[in-house]
């Protein structure tokens, strides 16, 4: 059951109140791979890097089932590179660089041997590239989810609105809800945005949990209380990963079905938080992964007794 993955493989900068890293591997691609992997394989990436994203990286890649041949390598430029700075809450942060590099030039091509697969998630990337991918399938997929940010709707709200027209589920934060549909209420919002194509919509709330809307049906997912949160950086791509790996996992794309992929997708992002970068997520073992989803079912049971 394969699953492609359109999305950056970067560096980051990151700094947060418990620490600093200059020079780290993420990208939004990365962190979806990562998690994505450990439920369905191959997970077949699209991206591009330049000569100086580490052969170590992509090896553990691969040893993870990620198909790494829809990845241009360019050999004279440098990977995309993003630094930010978090402030004490961790929900906001400052983008203090960003360097398109390799990314400038980005014309995804989808080989040959990842048609026909049944899932593509597109990540928070221009919607030319995001509907050059959808263009470029000869078979469409069973679902294809997306991902997308104030950014895009900011400069380029009509190519957005074009993509979102192609795909089945929606990703994005409260904010970016309120900001393309011009709605206050969430539950307006949600009812907007799936006029405009999408028959799910998933809106994150970072530490608040996730909603997912289908039609008239909405479903709340907490998020797991931790006692430390180290790095958000990456959480919600490591969030769409789990979610379309159980997805394709199970082969069910049904909403009762997508209840469960949120709530694969807030454990797995809980591990994203807890180190810098996606290193933690190269450690968990899928007993990690079970004890993690087993602490979320206690989080939502409760008994009651009517007097």
């Amino acid at each position: 059951m394969s699953v492609i993955c359109v999305g950056t493989m970067a560096f980051d900068a990151i700094e947060t109140p418990f620490g600093k890293v200059d020079q780290i591997v993420g990208g939004s691609g990365t962190y979806v791979a990562y998690a994505a992997s450990n439920f369905v394989t191959p997970i077949q990436q699209i991206s591009i890097v330049g000569y100086d994203f580490p052969q170590e990286e992509m090896d553990e890649m691969t040893k993870r089932g990620v198909s790494l041949e829809g990845v241009e390598i360019v050999k004279d430029k440098k990977s995309f590179f993003w630094s930010g700075k978090y402030h004490l809450d961790m929900n906001s942060r400052d983008t203090l660089v960003t360097d398109l590099n390799v990314l400038a030039d980005f014309n995804p091509v989808v080989p040959e041997s990842y048609q026909g697969a049944e899932f593509l998630i597109l990540g928070n990337l221009a919607p030319e590239i995001q509907l050059s991918v959808i263009n470029q399938l000869t078979t469409r997929p069973k679902l294809i989810v997306m991902d997308t940010m104030n950014f895009w709707m900011d400069i380029a709200m009509d190519g957005l609105k074009e993509v979102l027209k192609k795909v089945d589920v929606l990703l994005v934060n409260d904010a970016e809800a309120r900001q393309l549909s011009g709605e206050l209420s969430l539950v307006k919002a949600a009812k907007s945005i799936m006029e405009m194509g999408p028959k799910f919509l998933i809106i994150k709330k970072g530490e608040h949990g996730a909603l997912l809307f289908h039609e008239s049906h909405v479903f709340f997912a907490p998020a797991l209380p931790l006692e430390e949160v180290f790095d958000p950086t990456g959480a919600g791509d490591t969030f769409a990963g789990g979610f379309i790996g159980h997805l394709a996992k199970t082969k069910d794309i049904s909403f009762e079905n997508m209840k469960t992929a949120i709530i694969v997708g807030s454990a797995m992002a809980s591990f994203c938080v807890e180190k810098f970068g996606p290193e933690r997520l190269k450690e968990i073992t899928k007993e990690d992964i079970d004890t993690r989803l087993s602490e979320f079912v206690q989080l939502v049971n409760f008994d009651i007794d009517l007097v």
